[in-house]
């Protein structure tokens, strides 16, 4: 019968595209150990005929940001029937639609924090909620766009109404969360490990400390009580079927300990297109359950489907 066919779809037009060329690069390599016949597909607009032409038996997605996890491709996909990894066209729109995703996250009883979407333009001349707030574009990953206001700033950041903006004219105002960060991957109906991200030389978790070399320190299992894992645990499981995701996602959190013992835990978003290089965190996450980086993604080929 031979070995399975898998593209590897990588690449694409969004402001992630060098992420999504490292992560498929990681993928075809480790799937091509594990004995599958690969084809690395850099995408471009012609992507559905390409596709079309090469037939593979599954396609693993290792697209990010929008086109590649909002919906799209996979709704390509589910026209052309190749089976496919990762979650399917409603819950990839949903979960990369902040504000929705919050809205079904509170409805689960997911705690969340406060937040408003207004047009970008509409809070260039007062602060639309007491500082300190974060302002957020509503359809982006990988943190781009993410304004953090501190309480002192007398004015909203005006980036956001400037023409320099590349990220859409709607964005998510929110409650800033002092505090840790803490992350939790879900594959299959199982929750992963919680991971502590320590961010090194920057305020928060943005683009550098997620993909520089030396930006962020992970800490796996994260240094926090036993029932504060199990709770993030549960929540991010919850927040994976909620939403409707499969195959894996990643649910990232807040936890500020300042005040009391127990804390504020808050989530923040949920990711159905992590990134998927071996130190990557998802791939950390399922290394700690005791998968290496080919029988992860073995895993993932193998559940891949339509009607996702």
């Amino acid at each position: 019968m031979g070995a399975k066919h898998v593209a590897v779809l990588m690449g694409g037009f969004s402001s992630e595209r060098p992420v999504s060329l490292s992560s498929g690069k990681a993928c075809a390599d480790a799937l091509e150990a594990e004995g599958y016949r690969v084809t690395r597909v850099d995408v471009e607009r012609d992507v559905s005929a390409r596709l079309a032409e090469l037939k593979p038996d599954v396609v693993f997605n290792a697209l990010h940001g929008p086109f590649g996890e909002d919906g799209t491709i996979q709704g390509i996909l589910e026209y052309l029937q190749i089976p496919y990894t990762h979650s399917g066209v409603l819950a990839s729109a949903l979960a990369m639609d902040k504000a929705r995703a919050k809205t079904v996250a509170a409805a689960a009883d997911i705690p969340v924090a406060a937040s408003r979407v207004l047009d970008r333009f509409a809070i260039a001349g007062e602060h639309p909620m007491k500082p300190p707030y974060v302002v957020k574009p509503v359809r982006e990953g990988s943190s781009f766009g993410v304004v953090i206001v501190k309480e002192d700033q007398a004015h909203p950041p005006q980036i956001v109404a400037s023409s320099e903006w590349r990220y859409g004219d709607e964005v998510m105002v929110e409650r800033y969360v002092h505090g840790r960060e803490l992350t939790c991957g879900v594959m299959g109906d199982v929750a992963l490990g919680v991971t502590e991200i320590v961010p090194l030389g920057h305020s928060f978790y943005d683009y550098d400390s997620k993909y520089a070399k030396g930006g962020s320190k992970h800490v796996i299992p994260a240094e926090i009580s036993p029932n504060l894992y199990q709770k993030i645990q549960i929540l991010a499981l919850r927040a994976h079927q909620a939403i409707g995701c499969r195959g894996v996602s990643r649910s990232d959190f807040r936890y500020d300990d300042r005040f009391s013992e127990e804390g504020e835990l808050i989530w923040l978003e949920i990711n159905t297109q992590p990134g998927m290089t071996p130190t990557s965190l998802l791939p950390e996450m399922a290394a700690h359950a005791g998968y290496s980086f080919g029988e992860f993604l073995r895993w993932m080929v193998e559940d891949a489907s339509c009607s996702r």
